[in-house]
């Protein structure tokens, strides 16, 4: 038994974002199913898990359906108390509680001007007042975290939580739109955009799924803000150097190249979401040291 994860896009769902990383940050077991955003509305695709209607949902182990991500959350952490979803320290896990809830709540007005959109970053964004609002309420609640329980680390209240999977949208919509900040908010925004798990999963928005016209903003493009990942490209030519798929452990049948050296993959995207940050990927890094 294994609990059932339905996810929307990986480039334009935030609440999606979320719910992937209460698993895979905290190691946490989970298939994982999308639900194609060109492909009918969400809705119409859940219909046969009542009574979910929106991503991400999950079904659990004994066939329970949570279909809202911070519920979501709070039962992870209720089933896997070794897991660390939450701090702790009981003041430092009350107001993780308290940014995640908010989050989940608020800042309507951010989230509607500013769709997260992981395929494409922007300058020039014309900022309105209501926007402004939300990103100073941000930076004041992201400061008073890290000022009394996330001194020792990049994070709002102390280890990685739940908090930081609240907001680890927002700090790319923040990053994404080239929003104004303060020096202590682009700190926490830029330890989400090194995070190797928020990595991977834009490298795998990158390489499934359509490019969605509709997300996109009539503003000045501008690179990722992220790190620029390693070059590296599909081929078809060369021996590889390894004979099983990293991630898979079946037979290799597709190959990049990357530093004069060729790897195999056992599919297309196993290899795609490698090439779009190698980096991201700490079984494929741990070949390339070899």
């Amino acid at each position: 038994m294994t609990y059932h994860l339905y996810l929307g896009d990986y480039s334009y769902s935030s609440w999606s974002l979320r719910g992937w990383l209460s698993f895979r940050r905290f190691g946490i077991p989970v298939d994982i199913h999308l639900v194609d955003f060109n492909a009918g509305s969400v809705a119409e695709q859940m219909a046969a898990i009542r009574p979910a209607r929106t991503v991400p949902t999950l079904i659990t182990p004994e066939g329970s359906v949570i279909w809202d991500s911070l519920a979501m959350a709070e039962e992870l952490a209720t089933r896997h108390p070794e897991a660390g979803l939450w701090p702790t320290d009981p003041a430092a896990r009350a107001c993780a509680r308290s940014l995640a809830a908010e989050m989940h709540s608020g800042f309507g007005a951010l989230r509607s001007a500013c769709p997260m959109n992981l395929r494409l970053a922007y300058t020039g964004v014309d900022v309105a007042d209501a926007v402004l609002a939300d990103i100073q309420r941000i930076e004041e609640l992201w400061t008073y975290a890290r000022e009394g329980f996330g001194t020792a680390g990049p994070w709002l209240c102390g280890a990685y939580s739940v908090a930081d999977v609240a907001f680890a949208p927002m700090a790319m919509r923040l990053a994404g739109y080239d929003l104004p900040m303060s020096d202590t908010a682009r700190d926490y925004v830029q330890a989400h955009l090194t995070d190797p798990a928020l990595r991977r999963w834009r490298a795998m928005g990158l390489v499934r799924g359509d490019d969605l016209a509709r997300y996109a903003q009539p503003y000045a493009r501008v690179p990722w803000p992220g790190p620029t990942p390693l070059p590296a490209s599909a081929t078809e030519h060369g021996t590889p150097e390894n004979d099983t798929c990293p991630y898979s452990g079946d037979p290799v049948t597709h190959f990049l190249a990357i530093q004069g050296r060729i790897f195999g993959f056992c599919n297309a995207f196993c290899r795609d979401k490698t090439i779009a940050d190698p980096e991201a990927w700490p079984a494929f890094m741990a070949l390339l040291a070899k």
